[in-house]
């Protein structure tokens, strides 16, 4: 790898609270709710909702745990 190389992770980025609703399989209202009140690992970026897969699925296998 050089200087001007990054390196490449694959981020797999769940945009908007509604396909986060899909995902969970929560109604998009409880999810705006959820993500509203920091329960979700999920940021705000230009207005929209922005989580990493893999980091949601791992929050809510913790959850479970």
């Amino acid at each position: 790898m050089t200087l001007n190389e990054e390196p490449k992770e694959n981020l797999e980025l769940i945009w908007g609270a509604t396909e986060i609703a899909k995902l969970i399989g929560r109604s998009p209202r409880a999810t705006f709710y959820m993500l509203d009140n920091g329960e979700i690992p999920a940021k705000k970026v230009g207005g929209r909702w922005v989580v990493e897969r893999s980091k949601l699925i791992a929050f809510f296998k913790g959850i479970a745990a």
